[in-house]
């Protein structure tokens, strides 16, 4: 063998450990995208079942783990997994990423990437990556945009839900030629009523989409507005850099976690009748991943 001939880069083995839950595993395949972006990489995932003991949840994850290529970064989203992403890089001697604030503390962690909206101070863990909202899937591009696109939600912990109020809202807004999307919180006829009082209006309910649709279409869209209570897809709308703006609802919890979140984007402009013209684009999930790969 040559050895003046370059030797190949092993690619970088990522491994999720899912509770099956949507907005998490997409929080996580989020961050292994974006790291596979930037260095080749194999990303692989297991799924446990959160309603499993807490000893099932281990073993699975322990089991599976050890058929896979062994991992540099074991990566997870929600409580359930914090566990078994532990003992599973601590058997594998990988690098644990934990995404959102954990009901443990941060430093048990290698990484932790958590919204900055979860801490009233800033956190004394030197292992915290902050970041604005959750991570997503969704990839910025410079690509010219077209399309208007509605995102509806429904009642939720912190938002109820005025049907009038809103469709009088959105009729003020769209017109023939928009599209909407309802999630699994929206009230089941919400949809068709909207259709009847503007009958331009293309609707995709949740249950006909494929999973990724979302993602992949609102890098393309011009201008996008979402209902406040849909806190994943605002941050989504501002990752594929659209012009966004926020559907008001009725709030429950004013001072909540994520409103406080919402606020700050708002005053930074963020939002459609701000003060600034074309907001800057979140490109969160790749920003942090660069942050992760950085040579120390």
């Amino acid at each position: 063998m040559d050895s003046r001939l370059p030797t190949l880069k092993k690619p970088l083995q990522l491994l999720i450990i899912s509770d099956g839950k949507p907005g998490h595993e997409n929080q996580s395949l989020g961050l292994a995208e974006a790291m596979a972006r930037h260095t080749p990489a194999e990303i692989h995932v297991i799924r446990i079942d959160p309603t499993d003991s807490f000893l099932q949840r281990i073993r699975k994850a322990l089991e599976e783990s050890v058929t896979l290529p062994k991992p540099d970064y074991v990566i997870s989203a929600g409580h359930r997994t914090h566990f078994p992403l532990l003992r599973v890089t601590r058997t594998l001697k990988a690098r644990s990423i934990v995404l959102m604030k954990p009901g443990v503390p941060a430093s048990w962690f290698s990484i932790c990437i958590a919204p900055e909206h979860d801490f009233k101070k800033p956190p004394k863990s030197g292992n915290v990556i902050l970041s604005k909202g959750a991570l997503n899937r969704v990839v910025p591009t410079s690509d010219p945009k077209s399309g208007k696109l509605l995102l509806l939600g429904g009642p939720s912990k912190t938002h109820g839900f005025d049907k009038q109020a809103l469709i009088t809202q959105i009729r003020s807004i769209a017109s023939d030629g928009w599209q909407a999307a309802d999630s699994r919180r929206t009230p089941g006829s919400f949809l068709t009523d909207l259709q009847n009082e503007i009958p331009g209006l293309e609707i995709f309910p949740h249950q006909d989409t494929q999973p990724g649709w979302l993602a992949g279409k609102l890098s393309a869209l011009e201008e996008v507005w979402v209902t406040e209570d849909s806190v994943s897809m605002i941050y989504e709308a501002l990752t594929g850099g659209a012009k966004v703006g926020l559907l008001d609802m009725p709030r429950l919890r004013p001072n909540a976690r994520v409103i406080r979140g919402l606020e700050s984007l708002r005053e930074a402009g963020y939002f459609l009748g701000g003060k600034i013209d074309t907001p800057p684009i979140l490109a969160e999930a790749d920003r942090c991943a660069a942050i992760i790969l950085s040579p120390p």
